[in-house]
């Protein structure tokens, strides 16, 4: 796959925010994580002070997986349909809270194992096969995902669209994810085996013998990504690494959130080195595999909520604190004189000391 070089954040922007929170009437370091969010923004928008984003959109890319007909999670086969109709009729969590934070959201259908509904220009199959056993993908229906996930974080960028959020439904979708960080990062199976949905300790057994079984075929690919994506990975997988890429192509920030997503970001960024200067962690994910991802990508989480769905919930309630940080950098007074304010109290004083002259 060619692509073209991730060009990254604005440097100048970087340092005029550094150099604008020094000026602040408050003291030095107190706006803490704030602060640097403030900064983070200013190089993504390549403006100092910067603007608080005005049109951040979820974009929920949902899939079934056939591995979870192995019994890996609490929800049965199927359940990813009905909740796709929860986030549509604003009754999901993130559909309830997007409001609240001024978030639009998007659901897009890439391979849920039901009929499709009218005209799916996205859906690349029905479902994903069973990756502890046979490959989830075909190498063109990679291609076709990682194409779609481009053409959507184009489509919402051209929108207008400031800020992207990412997001996944899909049944037994952290298994192939789980499988696929212990790939790139070279953990073993019980390192990255959460409790996802809910799974009891039966569940997390089997689980825990799906992603070592994944793991056996995975491992030998593990330096190429859209392979990796053909044994191990899923549709709505590859989309997701499409769309955080293109992202920061189009040099769009984006908050990540929820294993799912982390591990489609790991895959963007060995296809697009330095794609995750683009990126924020929104919040600190329970699931273990989250916090190897963290690492590997050098991202330290915004909010620590133990928030455990993939839906954009936790994207959704890091986004006032991005605006209010751009509104901290731009609004809040400075200590030090503007050089206007300067020239007013020079020309203020010498009137004052001056000779009176003739009457």
């Amino acid at each position: 796959m060619e692509l073209p070089p991730v060009t990254a954040p604005d440097l100048d922007a970087h340092r005029a925010a550094v150099a604008r929170h020094a000026e602040l009437a408050v003291p030095d370091g107190a706006l803490g994580r704030l602060a640097e969010l403030g900064v983070w923004l200013a190089a993504a928008q390549g403006t100092c002070p910067p603007r608080p984003p005005a049109r951040p959109r979820v974009v929920v890319v949902a899939g079934d997986h056939g591995v979870a007909a192995a019994g890996v999670s609490a929800d049965p086969p199927g359940a990813t349909a009905r909740q796709v109709a929860a986030v549509r009729e604003h009754t999901a969590p993130v559909g309830v809270l997007a409001p609240v934070a001024g978030v639009s959201v998007r659901v897009v259908d890439l391979a849920l194992d039901t009929p499709p509904e009218g005209t799916e220009r996205h859906r690349v199959r029905r479902g994903t096969g069973r990756i502890d056993r046979e490959d989830a993908l075909t190498a063109d229906e990679v291609e076709r995902a990682v194409a779609v996930g481009r053409a959507l974080a184009d489509e919402e960028v051209d929108a207008g669209a400031d800020l992207l959020l990412p997001a996944s439904l899909g049944v037994g979708a952290t298994t192939p994810a789980a499988t696929l960080v212990a790939t790139l990062t070279g953990a073993e199976p019980v390192a990255v085996i959460g409790r996802g949905s809910g799974i009891d300790d039966a569940g997390w057994m089997r689980k825990a013998v799906a992603v070592r079984d994944a793991l056996r075929r995975a491992r030998p690919h593990a330096r190429d990504p859209l392979a990796l994506l053909r044994i191990a990975g899923g549709a709505d997988i590859a989309a997701l690494a499409g769309f955080c890429l293109q992202a920061a192509l189009r040099r769009t920030p984006v908050l990540l959130d929820g294993l799912v997503v982390g591990a489609a970001a790991l895959l963007a960024d060995e296809l697009a080195a330095g794609a995750r200067e683009w990126w924020l962690c929104a919040q600190r994910s329970p699931d273990p595999a989250m916090a190897l991802v963290e690492e590997h990508l050098r991202l330290s989480p915004v909010l620590d909520l133990g928030i455990r769905l993939g839906d954009g919930t936790g994207a959704v309630a890091a986004v006032p604190l991005l605006q209010m940080a751009a509104r901290l950098l731009a609004e809040t007074g400075t200590a030090v004189p503007t050089a206007t304010t300067s020239a007013t109290t020079a020309e203020t004083a010498t009137a004052e000391t001056a000779e009176p002259g003739p009457a």
